[in-house]
């Protein structure tokens, strides 16, 4: 692809920059406790189910010998 080399008046563009408008935005509304609370307890929700899922996964990484694998050698010592 070739770039254009003509020139371009784009000095709006430099004087964006300057810009400063005298409009002030609306103030923001607060959240209500009824939704502070709803949060709240999402967020509660998602690190207990993350911990949960943690707990639960934790033995099926663990390095310890399984029962079958323990159940295998002692059958083979008992010959």
């Amino acid at each position: 692809m070739f770039r254009r080399r003509e020139p371009v008046p784009f000095a709006f563009i430099a004087e964006a920059d300057q810009f400063r408008s005298n409009v002030t935005p609306p103030p923001r509304e607060r959240p209500s406790t009824s939704q502070v609370v709803g949060r709240t307890l999402i967020g509660l929700v998602v690190v207990a189910g993350l911990a949960g899922s943690l707990l639960v996964g934790m033995p099926a990484v663990s390095p310890e010998q399984s029962p079958a694998q323990t159940q295998q050698s002692e059958a083979s010592n008992g010959r």
